[in-house]
C-alpha cells in the first residue's frame, strides 16, 4: 500500500468472528484473560494484547497505525487532546535540567508550557527565530536535549527547513519533535526528513468535521516506548469512540485537504488584491518569504491563510462581527471555513512583545478555508471588510 490513500482506507484492526466490513466500535474499559497465566503474561509484556483501555483499546491501536503508515513513523500513542500529546513528549522524555531549543512562533498553549509548566520542573528553553537559521546551532547547550517546532506556524504561517533542521539534530544527537497540525501527513511527512517524533493536534484537520478532542505522537519505537510508559501511568489516553471517529475521518484525509488548501490558495490570492488590507500571507503565495521552501517541502500550502487588514484591532474586531457565513471560533481545519482574532483569541495569554516577535498584529485575521464554494467563502469576507471599513 503505497499510496496515502490507500493506507488510510485500508489500514484496519482485524476483523472478528462477526466479519465485519467497518471497524466496529469497542466501547469496553477493560478485556478479559482466558487464564492466569495470560494475564501475567500480559502484564508482564512477554506477549502482546488488551488488558485496559488506558493502556490499549482496538480502536486506538487502529488510529495510531494509521497514523504510522501516513507519517512514515515505527509506532505512536493517542491521546485525549492534542495538548495532552505535547505536554506528554516533553514530560515522558525531559527531565530537570534539560533544555530545549524551540521556534519562536509556537501555539500559545505550547508556548505557556515552555514558559509556565516546564520550568516548575528545572526543564528551560531557548527560542530562536525560524527566519534565523544561523542561529539555531548558536543556541544549543550541552544540556539541550530536544528541539521542538511547529512548521507551519500557528497563526504566523512560518516555515522551518526540516531537512536541515532534521541534518542538525542529528548530528547533534538531539531528539527532533515537530507539531504536524497545520499540514497533516497528506502535505508533509517531517519523518522522512529526520524527524524523530510527529504531533498532531486531531482534533483540527484530521478530524475535520469539528466533533472531537484528540492527539497523537508518532516517532521512533524507542522514543514511543518512554512515551507509552508515562502515558499508562499518567492516564491521557484518547477514548475509543475518538479513536473510532478520527480514524474514518482519515479515510477522507486527502480528498478533503485537496479542497482546503485549493480554497486557502484562492482565498489568499484574491485577498492580494483587496482594499484595506496590508499584507496577505499563505506558504504557496509567491510573495510568501519561504516560498521556495514551502514549494520544495510541502506538497501543497495547507488550508490556513492570515491577513492583516488596515485599521487594527478595532477594525479586526469590525471585520469578526461583520462576517455572517464564517464561523466565529479558536478552532480550525473544519468542513466549515472558521475566522479569529489570534492576539485576543489564542495568543492572548502572550505579552504585546511577545506577539510582535511573531508578526501576530493587532490588526492579524487568521482564517480556516472549509469545504464550502470557493465563491461563497470570498463573497462573506467581502462584504465583511466593506462593512467593517
Amino acid at each position: 500500500m503505497e499510496h496515502f490513500e490507500t493506507r488510510a482506507v485500508r489500514t484496519q484492526a482485524g476483523r472478528s468472528g462477526h466479519r465485519e466490513h467497518s471497524v466496529p466500535l469497542y466501547l469496553t474499559s477493560s478485556f478479559v484473560f482466558d487464564s492466569a497465566e495470560q494475564g501475567r503474561a500480559l502484564f508482564a509484556d512477554e506477549v502482546e494484547g488488551n488488558i485496559y483501555s488506558r493502556f490499549s483499546n482496538p480502536n486506538t491501536s487502529e488510529f495510531i497505525d494509521k497514523m504510522a503508515a501516513l507519517e512514515r513513523c515505527e509506532d505512536g500513542f493517542a491521546f485525549a487532546t492534542g495538548m495532552a500529546s505535547i505536554f506528554t513528549g516533553f514530560g515522558a522524555l525531559l527531565k530537570s535540567g534539560d533544555h530545549v531549543l524551540a521556534s519562536r512562533s509556537l501555539f500559545g498553549s505550547s508556548h505557556q508550557l515552555l514558559t509556565k509548566v516546564l520550568p516548575k520542573w528545572g526543564i528551560t528553553h531557548t527560542y530562536v527565530d525560524a527566519a534565523a537559521p544561523e542561529r539555531w546551532e548558536e543556541a544549543l547547550r550541552p544540556e539541550t536535549r530536544m528541539v521542538f517546532i511547529e512548521t507551519p506556524s500557528n497563526p504566523g504561517l512560518e516555515l522551518i527547513d526540516l531537512a536541515w533542521l532534521g541534518a542538525l539534530t542529528k548530528k547533534r544527537g538531539l531528539i527532533l519533535a515537530v507539531d504536524n497540525c497545520f499540514a497533516t501527513p497528506y502535505l508533509q511527512t517531517p519523518a522522512e526528513h529526520g524527524a524523530d517524533l510527529v504531533m498532531h493536534s486531531a482534533t483540527k484537520f484530521i478530524d475535520g468535521q469539528g466533533r472531537v478532542l484528540g492527539g497523537v505522537i508518532v516517532g521512533r519505537k524507542e522514543l514511543i516506548n518512554e512515551i507509552r510508559f508515562f502515558a499508562r501511568h499518567t492516564g491521557p489516553a484518547m477514548s475509543p469512540f475518538n479513536a473510532w471517529v478520527l480514524s474514518k475521518s482519515l479515510e477522507t484525509l486527502a480528498v478533503r485537504m485537496d479542497r482546503h488548501c485549493s480554497n486557502a490558495l484562492a482565498l489568499a490570492q484574491a485577498l492580494e488584491k483587496e482594499p484595506g488590507i496590508d499584507s496577505v500571507k499563505y506558504p504557496f503565495l509567491p510573495s510568501h518569504p519561504q516560498y521556495a521552501l514551502a514549494k520544495r517541502q510541502m506538497r501543497q500550502g495547507g488550508g490556513v491563510v492570515t491577513f492583516t487588514v488596515s485599521g487594527g484591532y478595532e477594525r479586526a474586531k469590525r471585520f469578526i462581527d461583520a462576517v455572517t457565513m464564517l464561523s466565529s471560533t479558536a478552532n480550525l481545519g473544519d468542513a466549515r471555513s472558521t475566522v479569529t482574532h489570534p492576539a485576543s483569541t489564542t495568543h492572548s495569554k502572550l505579552t504585546d512583545e511577545e506577539r510582535a516577535r511573531v508578526a501576530i498584529t493587532p490588526g492579524l485575521i487568521r482564517v480556516s478555508a472549509g469545504l464550502e464554494h470557493i465563491d461563497d467563502i470570498l463573497a462573506d469576507i467581502r462584504q465583511a471588510l466593506r462593512r467593517s471599513s
